[in-house]
């Protein structure tokens, strides 16, 4: 049987290396995935990957994950401050919510700081840049066996 990843991002991460980046750095999206891909072929993973800037599609996206019982890693960004319909769609799931923060989000000002999602996420990692995903991943993986 096919273990499934999803990797959900929110919104203003196709901005990724044009958008500040001396908080998100250069790093683009299309790099990420690409490092992502090789690190779920390596452990097995069926891989979706996946960006939206629309709070509908996200849900859509959870809704599938948990259809297909499918391990989450999510990088929420606007939505880890105030959706709730966001944190209903993931309090779903039943395997390896891993909430993933490009910054440090405790150490930004204090729109930034509390994520709704960090309370039904099985682990949370911030500020590691974008090698926060390879972590993610291995976090996700090492969370379902």
């Amino acid at each position: 049987m096919t273990r499934k990843l999803y990797v959900l991002n929110g919104p203003n991460l196709d901005m990724l290396g044009q958008r500040e980046p001396e908080i998100y750095g250069t790093t683009t999206l299309a790099d990420i995935q690409a490092s992502v891909e090789r690190l779920a072929s390596e452990f097995g993973f069926e891989l979706f990957f996946a960006q939206t800037n629309a709070e509908h599609q996200m849900i859509e996206w959870l809704h599938d994950a948990f259809r297909d019982a499918a391990a989450v890693v999510i990088n929420p960004a606007g939505f880890s401050f105030q959706s709730v319909p966001v944190l209903d769609a993931l309090r779903m799931l039943r395997v390896p919510l891993v909430e993933l923060h490009i910054s440090n989000i405790h150490a930004r000002d204090i729109v930034h700081r509390h994520s709704l999602v960090s309370a039904v996420a099985t682990a949370v990692i911030a500020g590691a840049g974008s090698f926060g995903y390879d972590l993610a991943v291995r976090a996700a993986h090492a969370l379902s066996r």
